[in-house]
């Protein structure tokens, strides 16, 4: 129950702002559920890349995303984070979660300053700035085992010139080819260690995370979205100091 009330809120998360995810996934596997940190950060990348990609075959039919977009910063991510990831494998997890903790910071500040716009602005598309930040935010995400839409869709919006409705659709289907691809490589190094992954839980957060990013994407056509994100921000800012609190310190 536990596990499926964690994946609610997940799936809220990624229906309402296209980012949140993994955020959100690491402190439920974590605290709610007991699980190692190493294994949560590993479980969180294929939860909210699952999410993520049924998401968006929903989005695709509606012509939501910006396949353009999906290759400059997607495909370079993908790269960024598998090495990210491989960097995970390396360290204790005590680290990762002090940069997760400090990520979830920037996260909150992000969320209550920036009011990002639903029309296109009128930067070019700058190809090489693009592709530089989805490799930087695909190490960093791949690193501490989130999605990073919280990074990916203001990148989207501010440098690569695409609404706010565009750009969280297009986030999606990035945060699913990075999460899948990070995923894999920490797979591959804790199976070969002996680890094992609890598929059920990963299971029975997949469903009902899917089921939470529909009713996100209701409620987020009928509440001010200014409103909900300032209170994501101070739930992100409460969460980064439980993980300190309870995982680094």
């Amino acid at each position: 129950m536990l596990a499926l009330l964690g994946a609610l809120i997940i799936g809220l998360s990624l229906g309402l702002f296209g980012s949140g995810g993994s955020i959100l996934t690491v402190p439920v596997l974590l605290y709610l559920l007991g699980m190692p940190a190493e294994l949560a950060i590993a479980s969180s990348l294929l939860i909210v890349a699952a999410i993520s990609a049924f998401g968006s075959f929903h989005n695709g039919f509606k012509r939501l995303i910006s396949w353009r977009h999906v290759f400059w910063f997607g495909i370079p991510g993908m790269f960024g984070t598998y090495l990210g990831a491989w960097a995970g494998t390396l360290v204790d997890s005590r680290w990762q979660l002090l940069a997760f903790a400090l990520l979830m910071v920037v996260a909150a500040v992000f969320m209550w300053r920036t009011k990002l716009k639903d029309t296109a602005n009128q930067l070019a598309f700058n190809k090489a700035k693009v592709l530089a930040d989805g490799l930087v935010v695909g190490a960093v995400t791949g690193f501490v085992g989130v999605g990073g839409g919280f990074l990916i869709v203001p990148a989207l919006v501010l440098m690569g010139g695409l609404p706010i409705v565009i750009g969280v659709a297009t986030s999606l289907v990035v945060i699913a080819l990075k999460s899948f691809v990070g995923f894999a490589k920490y797979y591959v190094v804790f199976t070969s260690q002996g680890l094992s992954f609890d598929w059920t839980v990963i299971g029975l957060m997949v469903v009902a995370g899917i089921a939470g990013s529909y009713l996100g994407a209701w409620i987020g056509r009928r509440l001010p979205k200014e409103k909900l994100q300032r209170g994501f921000a101070v739930f992100l800012a409460i969460m980064a100091v439980v993980v300190v609190t309870q995982s680094v310190i």
